[in-house]
């Protein structure tokens, strides 16, 4: 048979299996054990004909103890890239594990230790003892077009490792779908299923040019809509991971929505690009650079803005600190402003104590964040709820065993409010004996969550 190549992304008539020969011994099956949520909240036993019982939800028999709560299991998978052990996958596949273990194409099993995780990209580093393991090499994903051939691989349902052959069909895609705030996904119908999540998507020439991360199907089996976290933003966030624990995101301090036919024709647009302004927040760099309510911002650093996730994505990947230009139509004219970007809030990730965590939050095991309006949106909140949101729970600590998750956000303890975390810090730290009593807002409604610091 002949063979046709064509760029970067070559098409082999003969098959791939080539590729493939150099793509599978570095993706990697990970395994995860993490402590399931008890089924009881743990409350202070009350007494017989309390008058308010009620309030508090159901309690475990009088006398008795909540049994320990059973372990969970998880699988997935992840892509090698540095011949030391480093290794890329998805936050969903190692979030709350209380162990990693990665199994090696040769059937090798290894314990693994947490870098980082990002929960808004979905991404995670995680690292094994090694030297000169196999690698995938990092592609360009930008270079990536509609209709390139792709390779997927990794773990599906369990089944070992599988590689599945499709095309790009879309870039740039939002879902929705996951806990991720900045989504950039390349859309492919290459079969992905359960298990496949932190796999490699590869290109023809076995460069990674994605981390399979989602699929849209309503039987919850493969359709062939598949997406992957694209590498660029791949390596981006590895890098800080590896370096810093964490990802450093500018922000702009806007709330925007996107344009519609009739949003645009009434304010003079003949396009349905840019970026509505709907909210800016006291005191941010959009406020101190001019930006008002109802301003369309039309392009950033030069570059016209396609639609408001486009947007996100382009301030996030941005370095706190940096003056960008933004370009913006107001009252039917049009004008340049400079923003300094300020940093987007977010807890460290890295294995260990989080920033944003309490002091003595290793007694409570958890750590949070100020409240702030975009993430109050992001959790489906009013944007004027106050309080400090949880970003991380030690699934062995006392807050996993009271029931808090990560989203939860604290508003009261002991009935008096939470905006900050050094209230919060005050709040825990005055109590001793007897547990905390924690108002908490979550998905609409709001809860009594009784906290005892863990002992020992």
């Amino acid at each position: 048979m002949g063979r046709v190549e064509g760029g970067q992304n070559r098409v082999v008539t003969e098959g791939f299996a080539d590729v493939v020969s150099k793509v599978t011994p570095a993706v990697v099956t990970i395994r995860t054990e993490r402590t399931a949520s008890p089924q009881l909240t743990q409350l202070p036993q009350l007494p017989d004909g309390f008058p308010f019982g009620e309030f508090f939800g159901q309690r475990a028999p009088r006398g008795g103890r909540q049994a320990p709560a059973p372990m969970q299991r998880g699988l997935g998978s992840g892509v090698i890239v540095s011949a030391d052990g480093y290794i890329l996958t998805n936050h969903h596949v190692v979030d709350q594990a209380a162990r990693i273990q990665v199994e090696l194409s040769d059937r090798r099993v290894m314990d693994a230790t947490l870098v980082g995780a990002d929960q808004p990209s979905d991404l995670a580093v995680v690292k094994i003892d090694g030297a000169n393991l196999p690698v995938v090499p990092i592609g360009d994903s930008t270079a990536m077009r509609v209709g390139d051939l792709v390779l997927a691989v990794g773990n599906p349902l369990g089944v070992g490792q599988t590689v599945t052959m499709g095309i790009v069909s879309a870039k740039g895609r939002a879902t929705g779908l996951g806990d991720g705030s900045y989504e950039d996904f390349l859309q492919t119908d290459a079969p992905i299923n359960q298990g496949n999540s932190g796999g490699a998507l590869v290109n023809t020439a076995g460069e990674l040019v994605g981390i399979n991360s989602q699929i849209l199907s309503p039987s919850g089996g493969n359709i062939g809509i598949g997406f992957a976290v694209p590498s660029n933003m791949a390596k981006n966030v590895m890098d800080q991971l590896v370096a810093n624990g964490r990802v450093h995101r500018g922000r702009l301090g806007v709330t925007v929505q996107g344009m519609t036919g009739d949003l645009a024709a009434g304010l003079g647009l003949d396009k349905t690009t840019g970026a509505l302004v709907s909210d800016v927040s006291p005191g941010s760099a959009a406020a101190k650079a001019g930006l008002r309510r109802g301003d369309v911002i039309l392009s950033y650093q030069g570059r016209a803005i396609a639609d408001t996730n486009a947007f996100r994505n382009e301030i996030a990947g941005t370095k706190p600190g940096s003056t960008v230009s933004l370009q913006v139509l107001r009252d039917g004219r049009t004008s340049e402003m400079k923003a300094t970007l300020e940093e987007m809030e977010v807890a460290k990730t890295a294995a260990g104590r989080r920033a944003g965590a309490p002091e003595g939050s290793g007694r409570f095991g958890l750590t949070v964040q100020p409240l702030t309006p975009e993430i109050a949106q992001q959790l489906e909140l009013d944007r004027d709820t106050r309080g400090v949101v949880i970003t991380d729970v030690d699934p062995a600590g006392a807050a996993a065993s009271a029931g808090l998750r990560e989203g939860d956000v604290i508003q009261q303890v002991n009935g008096k409010s939470i905006r900050t975390v050094d209230e919060l810090r005050a709040g825990l730290d005055a109590v001793s004996e007897r547990p905390a009593v924690l108002l908490v807002a979550r998905g609409g409604t709001s809860l009594f969550v009784p906290l005892r610091a863990k002992r020992g």
